[in-house]
């Protein structure tokens, strides 16, 4: 299949010409045009920078085939167009435009003990990419392709390296690094990749890869 990386945390998947799209958030200004272009989409969390209700309600009326997996909470605000829009939770497995996808987890990483945990879904695509959403949650599963969160209010350099010890991947692709400056980047895949052994891919915005 193909993996595309857009801003932020948004990638799409496109395999037998049907595309599924994860995570078009705010944060990720050509979210409408990637949603308009695709079979499914998947939610991690509903924190704006991952999820754009405004543009996936529009996208529900306008596309009747278009069908939507996130957490119960962000599933909620959606609402049901249909059975369109399915609540997922940790362990849930389905079929999205022809990828078979398991769910991952539960809670968003911790940002302060002040704040109170919300939900987080990972995804685990046909057994090969893994997408965490905003947590380090490890799958009980093989991966391949693990998506690697480089920035944010909850992210620490040294969880993300023990993320990628945990899960053994192939190759590691960053992810959630909107706010990272040039150096900073170069900084964090450095280090991800001299301490796991594991190559870290800072991928340009719209640049795709073979999985």
């Amino acid at each position: 299949m193909e993996f595309t990386k857009y801003a932020h945390s948004t990638v799409a998947l496109t395999k037998d010409g049907f595309t599924v799209v994860i995570d078009p958030g705010a944060y990720t200004p050509n979210a409408a045009e990637l949603v308009a272009g695709a079979t499914a989409v998947l939610i991690t969390h509903s924190h704006p920078d991952h999820f754009d209700a405004g543009i996936l309600k529009a996208a529900l009326e306008a596309q009747p085939s278009l069908r939507v997996w996130a957490p119960p909470d962000a599933a909620a605000e959606l609402g049901p167009h249909d059975g369109r829009v399915l609540a997922v939770r940790a362990d849930d497995s389905f079929e999205a435009a022809g990828f078979e996808v398991t769910a991952v987890g539960e809670h968003h990483a911790p940002i302060h003990a002040d704040l109170p945990l919300m939900s987080n879904v990972g995804y685990l695509i046909d057994g090969d990419v893994y997408h965490p959403g905003d947590s380090y949650v490890v799958p009980g599963a093989a991966v391949q392709t693990l998506l690697v969160p480089a920035a944010g209010p909850w992210t620490k350099l040294s969880e993300g390296i023990d993320f990628v010890r945990s899960v053994k991947p192939s190759r590691s692709v960053q992810i959630h690094d909107l706010t990272l400056s040039d150096a900073e980047g170069a900084s964090f895949a450095q280090f991800i990749s001299d301490l796991t052994g594991v190559p870290l891919l800072a991928l340009e915005v719209g640049q795709s890869i073979v999985v």
